[in-house]
C-alpha cells in the first residue's frame, strides 16, 4: 500500500506549517518517518505544489515524481480531486497499480507508527471501504449553536437539557489517518457502509492549523521525550 502525504505550499492559518521548525525538524518529518517505519507502506508519495517542501521530503526518504498542479493547490481544491489525479499520474506516467492507500496529513505529527499500522491492518480485516480515525467529543455534539450577526443563539439541534453523562458518546475525525479504496475515491466518496472507524487517544489527535496548536504538539512532543 502506498501513502500519500499531501502538503501544499500555501497555508493562511500558520504560512509555512508543513516544514516549519518542530522540535529541530520540519513539521512534515514526524509522518514522513512515521510511514516509512511502517510494515505496510512500501512507498511515501508526497503531494505537493512547493519545490522547498519537495525537497525536503525526498531528503527525508519520502518520493515526489511531480508536482501538483497549481489548480489543485488552492484553497477551494478538493482533497478527493487531488488523491485521484495523484493515483491517476502514478498509474499512468510511473507504473503504479494502486487498489488502496492511505493519506496522511503533515499537520498530525503525533499519530505514530502503530497508529498507522493497526488502521491499515484493520482495514484489510474488515476488507473496508475506508478507514477514518475519530477521536471521542468530550462534550455533547447537542450542545454545539450557530450564532447569528447580533450573536444570538440558533439551534442546530433540538434544544435538550440532559445532564452530560445522560447524552450518547459521540466522534470527530482528527485529521490523521485516512485509508481508502480506489473504487470509493474514485466515486468522490470517503464514507460507505463499509467503513469504520480507527479511535485515536487525543493526546495523539492534534491536527494543526494555527499557532496555538502548533505550540501544543511542540508541548506534547516534549512532555513525551521526558
Amino acid at each position: 500500500m502506498i501513502a500519500i502525504i499531501p502538503a501544499r505550499g500555501g497555508s493562511k492559518g500558520l504560512p509555512g506549517k508543513n516544514i516549519k521548525n518542530l522540535l529541530g525538524k520540519p513539521l512534515i518529518a514526524y509522518t514522513i518517518e512515521a510511514a516509512l517505519k511502517s510494515k505496510y507502506i512500501t512507498d511515501v508519495i508526497i503531494s505537493t505544489d512547493d519545490k522547498e517542501i519537495r525537497d525536503i521530503a525526498v531528503s527525508l526518504g519520502a518520493l515526489c515524481p511531480f508536482l501538483r498542479p497549481k489548480e489543485l493547490a488552492s484553497d477551494t481544491a478538493l482533497a478527493v480531486d487531488n488523491y485521484i489525479y495523484t493515483i491517476e499520474k502514478l498509474t499512468v506516467d510511473h507504473g503504479f497499480s494502486i487498489e488502496s492507500f492511505i493519506v496522511l496529513q503533515p499537520t498530525s505529527p503525533l499519530r505514530c507508527t502503530r497508529d498507522i499500522n493497526s488502521a491499515i491492518l484493520f482495514f484489510k480485516e474488515k476488507n473496508a471501504d475506508s478507514v477514518i480515525s475519530y477521536v471521542i467529543e468530550d462534550h455533547p455534539v447537542v450542545w454545539h449553536k450557530y450564532l447569528d450577526e447580533e450573536l444570538k443563539f440558533q439551534n442546530i439541534f433540538n434544544e435538550s437539557l440532559a445532564n452530560r453523562q445522560d447524552n450518547r458518546r459521540s466522534y470527530y475525525p482528527n485529521g490523521a489517518i485516512f485509508v481508502f479504496d480506489y473504487e470509493l475515491i474514485k466515486r468522490k466518496k470517503y464514507y460507505s457502509d463499509k467503513t469504520f472507524a480507527y479511535i485515536m487517544p487525543r493526546n495523539r489527535s492534534v491536527d494543526i492549523d494555527c499557532i496555538e496548536d502548533f505550540e501544543y504538539a511542540e508541548f506534547l512532543l516534549r512532555k513525551k521525550d521526558r
